[in-house]
């Protein structure tokens, strides 16, 4: 008997051990660290991983009714590049902060708390490092919140269209979408410690008219690539994975390619695409939502018609179909498997008329924001947030 309960409080310790449940958050999550369960309001590791299992799956297991609606106004012209910067989720009691910051046209930024439609709180939620791109092709990185200078490096001899952080920063991808120029990725730090590199790292991706770029969540070095050839329309997929090799005091960077294939037998286009971290490929045509391995099985596929998906947002746990009626479905990732299985809709709040458009859609796990342009009455924010309390 003394054997056998010792051999359980053993067990117990065991099983509450805080390395133990550091080397599962970091597995499952890849960014733990002390400042993470001080965000969180967590003691343990094990604290940690319930509460933020479930705030991953509240949304899935959420109904329509458990979200409220409202409409921000906001002022941009052609263009408005928002993200989300609020970082803590969902709580116990059904609330939770998510807050907004937009880049407009007209060179102005604006962030909001969604909850309360104010401004928000900007120097505990933003990123440490901001990135500007100019029309001349460089590449500014700022400290956040007092926009100190920390580089500026010329990457391309024309400006820069897009650019895609890793989920650590460990990487930006950076494109010119221009027949004759390919894809760069670039070492985070050789551009943050200019001191201790004589010039940038990067490497040239070998991947001809990129249209889509992801990378893969919860795995700092793998990257997805999408590009279409027109004529004859059709889409292909790379995925690399970087890598850092140290050559005598020279440290270089490279890209293997890890998985391609072509959309051979679809007529429609793929138009928007995000990965999983279990290395599933999803993309959309105007009437289908596709899944795909890495190397291009097909793996589900989900009809839209007569509707037309818009809009394609993709997360680690949900990816939200927007469709030209304003409305949005909601999956979410099956836990065991590469699959998706469809949670719900929620429907439009508002006639959308004729002359207005949707910019983007994205999600935080709390709310749901759509960007919408609309001439020529006011551009707005659809913010959908779930505030009812759910089981735990």
């Amino acid at each position: 008997m003394v054997q056998g309960a010792r051999m359980l409080r053993n067990w117990n310790e065991l099983a509450s051990s805080n390395v133990l449940w550091r080397k599962l958050c970091h597995k499952r999550w890849l960014y733990c660290d002390m400042v993470t369960l001080q965000l969180q309001g967590k003691e343990t590791w094990k604290q940690f991983f319930v509460y933020r299992t479930w705030q991953e799956h509240a949304m899935s297991r959420a109904k329509p009714e458990d979200f409220t609606y409202k409409e921000i106004p906001v002022e941009f012209e052609f263009r408005a590049h928002p993200c989300y910067i609020s970082t803590g989720g969902l709580t116990r009691n059904g609330q939770g902060k998510s807050a907004v910051c937009m880049v407009t046209s007209k060179n102005r930024i604006s962030t909001w708390d969604i909850q309360e439609v104010s401004l928000a709180d900007k120097s505990q939620k933003l990123p440490s490092y901001g990135f500007i791109a100019d029309t001349t092709g460089n590449l500014y990185i700022f400290r956040i919140p007092d926009l100190h200078l920390i580089s500026n490096v010329n990457v391309f001899p024309h400006g820069i269209d897009e650019l895609h952080c890793s989920p650590q920063k460990k990487w930006v991808f950076l494109i010119r979408k221009h027949r004759q120029v390919l894809t760069k990725v670039f070492y985070m730090n050789s551009l943050l410690r200019t001191s201790e590199f004589s010039d940038p790292v990067s490497t040239i991706l070998e991947f001809p008219l990129c249209q889509a770029v992801f990378w893969t969540p919860r795995r700092e070095d793998r990257i997805t690539l999408m590009s279409r050839n027109v004529p004859p329309n059709i889409t292909t997929f790379g995925t690399f994975d970087m890598k850092l090799e140290e050559i005598g005091n020279k440290v270089t960077v490279q890209g293997h390619l890890v998985g391609s294939f072509s959309l051979q037998d679809y007529k429609e286009r793929a138009e928007w695409m995000g990965v999983s971290d279990k290395d599933t490929i999803v993309c959309s045509t105007g009437s289908s939502l596709l899944l795909f391995s890495i190397d291009g099985v097909r793996l589900q596929t989900f009809q839209y018609c007569p509707e037309e998906i818009l809009r394609l947002w993709v997360d680690p746990v949900h990816v939200i179909v927007t469709c030209n009626n304003g409305s949005l479905d909601v999956y979410a990732w099956e836990e065991r498997s590469p699959l998706l299985r469809k949670c719900y809709r929620l429907r439009k709040r508002r006639y959308l008329p004729p002359s207005g458009f949707i910019i983007k859609t994205l999600c935080d796990g709390v709310s749901i924001i759509l960007v919408m342009a609309n001439s020529p009455t006011p551009c707005f924010l659809m913010a959908y947030t779930l505030t009812s309390a759910l089981e735990n």
